[in-house]
């Protein structure tokens, strides 16, 4: 038996604030996501609970006829309660040391855990959509290949989308969408 999950980074936003909403192009590609997972037998959409991942789901959950579902525990992970100058390299760095948390943070592996656990409470021979953030979404592509990292990350788009196929305790991984 084998789960079938497609990760979907949300669309584009106005901001990264918990309340900002997509922006108009956003609000189109999140119908061309859901027409893209036409083809696709999903059963099941789990959305983070932050506002433009709603938005991204609703649009996805309309153009197939699903409810959607929200889980707290696929919201954009919480890098620190402070600004950096060099948010960047503290991304970096925090794919290079996964146990690494900043003032008032999360560190990835917490973040892995709890976004993992979704994933493993889903039945055999399921397919659902999750509908998350860029940070999460590739930390979650992590607990099934660990050479996912911060490159990855970086390359991931809004929206983008990747299949995750489960048998056992062995994901692969494909992108599923062509930005050009």
């Amino acid at each position: 038996m084998e789960k079938v999950i497609y990760l979907v980074n949300h669309g584009e936003a106005e901001g990264s604030a918990p309340h900002d909403e997509l922006s108009a192009a956003g609000i189109v590609h999140a119908d061309e996501l859901g027409e893209l997972l036409e083809s696709y037998s999903v059963e099941r959409i789990i959305t983070s609970p932050l506002l433009r991942a709603r938005q991204t789901a609703g649009a996805i959950g309309d153009k197939l006829g699903i409810h959607i579902e929200e889980d707290s525990r696929l919201a954009e992970r919480q890098m620190s309660s402070r600004v950096f100058d060099d948010w960047l390299l503290k991304v970096e760095d925090t794919f290079l040391d996964l146990n690494l948390a900043y003032q008032d943070g999360e560190s990835s592996h917490d973040a892995m855990q709890r976004s993992c656990e979704v994933i493993q409470e889903l039945p055999e021979a399921s397919r659902t959509v999750i509908v998350t953030h860029s940070l999460l979404l590739v930390l979650l592509m992590r607990c099934f290949d660990e050479r996912i990292g911060f490159e990855e990350w970086q390359a991931v788009q809004h929206p983008d989308l990747y299949e995750l196929r489960i048998r056992g305790d062995a994901g692969t991984i494909t992108h599923l969408m062509n930005h050009s």
